[in-house]
């Protein structure tokens, strides 16, 4: 499939929406700017499904905030062949949301 740049932007802004969506549907605490950043970007990667089952989602309905922000590191590795392996990227990816989701702004 090939698309134009028109038509990437319009399909970037519109998972970006899903997922924001998805964290205002899904998390029932008040959030911080940062939090929901990180989360957004988070359900961004994971999925909408993935997330509303995830422990993630649990500990932070819960209130446990520092317990939540530990979950991200727990969600670093793909399905590849032979099976699922911890990923570089995802690695760097899922500190830096827990880094920002732990952020006191």
């Amino acid at each position: 499939m090939v698309i134009n740049q028109d038509m990437a932007n319009l399909l970037l802004k519109t998972d970006v929406m899903d997922a924001e969506t998805a964290v205002r549907d899904l998390v029932n605490i008040e959030l911080t700017q940062n939090q929901f950043d990180a989360l957004v970007s988070f359900v961004f990667n994971v999925g909408r499904r993935n997330f509303e089952r995830s422990t993630l989602l649990k500990k932070l309905n819960d209130g446990k905030i520092l317990e939540a922000g530990e979950e991200f590191m727990k969600w670093t590795k793909a399905r590849q062949p032979g099976g699922l392996k911890e990923l570089p990227g995802l690695v760097k990816r899922r500190a830096e949301e827990k880094v920002l989701f732990l952020s006191k702004k």
